[in-house]
């Protein structure tokens, strides 16, 4: 989202994407307006005029809790307007709700005319998206039925699914009108009277019913929505102890305090509801506003990493959550494999229709590594091992995944073969051509990508330790050791490039090096699977100038014939990516390089009101003097939000030393 778009307001799974009048116009492409709930719009047209006349905006709309703006209807220097609009407006856990002020500018009476244009399209996100597909529909059927104070909007497909968006409000308009030549939208229409110098109020709320959603929670006012939310935000931002400041370490960089505060405030915000493996309630991190406001396994893995030390109650629930939809059957429309962790799951229409694999999609090659390596630095870092107890046979299934769907005992590495309906790349670099020869050329599979085999090792250790110490299982934990160490030689007889002094990004179906250089090298680090000496070689090179941009390491060094800066995978800087890289730089006793790199991002934080974007492009610092973004980058996003507490553990950790 750009700033031109006006503020994006998240809670519990809802967002609403809004103008800077506060409007919504039903665009769609990169930059999607509306309110939406479970992967549906639920309302694409929100449009306020007043006196027949689109309003001036006097001060855009903008805020992150709630959104305020100030309007007017048109005047000149000689002839003011009569009148003043102010509106309010914020999320309800599914609803949006708004106060429109109208405030008398005379001293005596004024007539004011409101009307608000209303339309729910209940797209599917994946339909709103700019590459042109087109899904079959037939059937489906859209009304907007007038009630006495307001309207409700219904979506029927087939035989059971039914959506609503109910448009209620106090005082009740006084005409409900069709709009000529639009099938559901609807005028609402106030004759406002206000007393001189006095004001009036309207009162709208939206509530959006998803199929198969549960009911939202009581209708509240945009005061009480914002403050439902600030508490909310509140509770979860605190750390040990009420009001416990951050541990920052004694030198620590400027902007780190606030680039953690504003990332703990946005995880708050982006947590989804989910479902443990006993029907409990949970809330998990959500991956990113607009396409991705629900679990994504790999994304909720890694943000709950990286806040581990600081908030251990969002690993608690990650874990619980992909437990209970863990693999325990082959389908392969959506690569479901017994003991497999979910990808990414979705609500909506495509989904539930199957017109999409990813209602709950399993084309995720580091997922299930990422779950064990959560697993058992959750039970390190709390102490309590009760959740490791409850999850043995989840992580048991997992551990057998590897080996047998995964390709550890057949190939000695985790594979994934390209999915033709589905992910083409089942890694981080998910996009297509992203696995990519140093001519650009895409790897074809079944494919080992390098820091899969990182996670794979890591996984394996670290389940031996909880397969000896909690589950007293010593066999177990002496064969995954050995496998462990297995994994580890033969990495490096495999994947190093003698020539660069590199790993290879990858190997490809015919066990050749997928030679470009790219940042999933610095993930190695982080997992262990380098001994010291490699570790710090590659390092120190992700940190010359091809690499680092001065914002960040690069996801593919500049120079290379795949570089690209704009490309997602290809080019651009991913401030998670970026995490995962200063980890392991901390972890490898680099500490002038944890600082320089961390450095670069709070520098880019601070561009961007201390919030980290999901990616950024890949131009340097000698190219412009701030950050520049990439077109189509998510924000608030869930593990670029944890970023800056990766950054405070390593260095804390270097600092140590």
């Amino acid at each position: 989202m750009t700033a031109a778009t006006g503020p994006t307001l998240v809670r519990a799974g809802t967002f609403a994407v809004l103008g800077a009048d506060g409007g919504i116009t039903g665009r769609r492409g990169a930059s999607p307006d509306g309110l939406f709930r479970r992967d549906a719009r639920h309302l694409s047209r929100w449009t306020l005029s007043v006196d027949g006349a689109v309003p001036g905006v006097l001060v855009p709309s903008a805020g992150e809790t709630g959104a305020e703006c100030v309007l007017t209807p048109p005047g000149t220097r000689d002839q003011p307007p009569a009148y003043t609009v102010f509106r309010a407006q914020a999320l309800g856990e599914g609803c949006l709700t708004e106060r429109v002020r109208v405030v008398s500018n005379r001293d005596a009476p004024v007539s004011a005319v409101l009307g608000l244009t209303v339309d729910a399209d209940f797209a599917d996100q994946f339909e709103l998206r700019s590459d042109n597909r087109r899904y079959d529909k037939t059937g489906a059927r859209r009304t907007a039925v007038p009630t006495p104070d307001g309207v409700v909007f219904s979506y029927e497909r087939g035989a059971d699914w039914l959506s609503r968006t109910t448009v209620t409000a106090s005082p009740a308009p006084a005409e409900v009108a069709a709009v000529e030549g639009e099938s559901t939208a609807r005028h609402l229409l106030w004759h406002l009277e206000v007393p001189a110098q006095g004001a009036v109020e309207l009162l709208l709320t939206v509530v959006a019913q998803p199929h198969g959603a549960p009911a939202p929670g009581p209708l509240v006012t945009p005061d009480a929505a914002v403050a439902e939310q600030d508490l909310d935000a509140a509770e979860f931002t605190r750390l040990a102890g009420a009001g416990a400041p951050l541990p920052l370490p004694a030198d620590a960089p400027e902007g780190l305090a606030a680039a953690c505060g504003r990332g703990l405030r946005d995880l708050a915000a982006l947590r989804v509801p989910a479902v443990g493996p006993d029907g409990e309630e949970l809330r998990v991190p959500g991956a990113g506003v607009p396409w991705f406001l629900t679990l994504f396994g790999r994304d909720a893995l890694l943000t709950s990493h990286f806040a581990l030390p600081y908030r251990p109650a969002l690993a608690a629930a990650t874990l619980g959550a992909l437990a209970a939809t863990q693999g325990t059957e082959y389908d392969a429309f959506r690569g479901e494999q017994p003991g497999r962790i979910v990808h990414e799951i979705r609500h909506g229409e495509l989904a539930a229709f199957r017109q999409v694999p990813y209602g709950r999609y399993y084309g995720s090659v580091d997922a299930t590594p990422l779950f064990l390596t959560l697993l058992d630095a959750h039970a390190v870092t709390t102490g309590d091992t009760s959740l490791a107890v409850r999850l043995e046979a989840q992580a048991r299934a997992a551990v057998a995944w590897m080996f047998r769907d995964g390709g550890l005992a057949d190939s000695g590495y985790l594979v994934y073969t390209p999915d033709p309906g589905g992910l083409v790349n089942q890694n981080w670099k998910d996009s297509e051509g992203a696995i990519c020869f140093l001519d650009g050329t895409q790897a074809e599979g079944p494919i080992a990508v390098a820091e899969a085999q990182g996670y794979a090792y890591d996984a394996l250790v670290r389940t031996a330790r909880l397969a000896r110490t909690v589950w007293g299982d010593a066999d177990w934990a002496d064969e995954l050791g050995s496998a462990a160490e297995d994994l580890r030689e033969r990495f490096l007889r495999d994947f190093w490039m003698t020539g660069p002094d590199f790993p290879a990004l990858a190997l490809d179906g015919k066990g050749r090096q997928v030679d470009s250089l790219a940042s999933d090298a610095g993930h190695l680090l982080w997992s262990g699977i380098l001994d010291e000496d490699h570790a710090r070689r590659v390092g120190r090179r992700l940190l010359e100038p091809d690499f680092f941009s001065g914002w960040a390491i690069r996801t593919l060094a500049a120079g290379q014939p795949g570089y690209h800066p704009l490309s997602y995978h290809r080019g651009t800087s991913w401030p998670h990516d970026n995490a995962v890289v200063v980890l392991g730089l901390a972890r490898a006793g680099l500490a002038d390089e944890v600082r320089a790199v961390a450095r670069g991002l709070l520098d880019a934080a601070g561009h961007h009101g201390d919030r980290l974007p999901e990616v950024m492009a890949g131009y340097g610092r000698t190219d412009h003097p701030r950050p520049v973004p990439y077109p189509h980058s998510c924000s608030p996003q869930a593990w670029a939000a944890a970023t800056p507490l990766a950054i405070l553990t390593a260095l804390r950790e270097t600092a140590a030393e």
